[in-house]
């Protein structure tokens, strides 16, 4: 597989909101990366806030430049504070450190980009987004 097609991209996020629906999650708000940071697709639901591009889009791409999932950056920014705050100025700004962050793998292991879920806790943002890759073939790393 040489990366996540838009159709894949649209799947991913229509499975993950079906996933949040079924679990009566706040309405979500979803965006897919590349392994390169760029946008492949985004959808917020109805009565999703509408700053949730910025939110999703920094759990994605913290996961997918820092090749680490958001859970495993929270726990770095816990323990290493310093470090993380300067890795999110070295980026603009632009990290959210927390789960909802996925990283996109294939089943070799290949890291293919980045799934950013927000809009209910972190932590339903990760379970709805594993959801959502699995249902789309691939394998999350949450």
């Amino acid at each position: 597989m040489a990366g996540i097609s838009l159709s894949r991209a649209r799947q991913m996020i229509r499975k993950t909101f079906d996933a949040g629906k079924e679990a009566r999650m706040n309405p979500l708000s979803a965006v897919v990366l590349d392994e390169g940071g760029n946008i492949i697709a985004f959808e917020r639901q109805d009565g999703a806030s509408p700053g949730r591009f910025q939110i999703a889009h920094g759990k994605a791409h913290g996961a997918v430049m820092l090749g680490m999932p958001g859970s495993a950056q929270m726990a770095r920014a816990e323990a290493q504070a310093y470090f993380m705050a300067a890795v999110n100025g070295a980026f603009g700004g632009a990290l959210v450190p927390v789960p909802g962050g996925i990283l996109l793998k294939d089943s070799k292991g290949r890291t293919l980009g980045a799934l950013g879920v927000t809009g209910d806790t972190s932590d339903n943002d990760a379970v709805a987004g594993k959801a959502g890759v699995e249902a789309a073939g691939l394998v999350p790393e949450v």
